[in-house]
């Protein structure tokens, strides 16, 4: 059995939900397992961060090449402090 959190809705979406058929606790239990990212071994992290690396590297290495050529971050003029 799982733990009891307290949630408040709008009484509306409650009745929707339940003329719909919808159990909210199963909705919740769902949306948060596809929200929240796996838990990963620190091997498994390295291989999904290296994956990443290799699927951004074009955008990462013209990141870098524009910071070393000009000096500057892309939000250097938004910053307000």
């Amino acid at each position: 059995m799982g733990e009891r959190v307290t949630v408040e809705l709008d009484a509306e979406l409650i009745a929707a939900a339940n003329e719909a058929g919808i159990d909210l606790s199963r909705l919740l239990i769902e949306a948060l397992r596809r929200r929240l990212p796996p838990k990963l071994s620190n091997t498994e992290r390295e291989a999904e961060a290296k994956k990443w690396y290799e699927e951004n590297k074009e955008a990462v290495d013209a990141y870098n090449r524009m910071i070393e050529g000009d000096g500057f971050v892309f939000s250097d003029g938004a910053r307000i402090f």
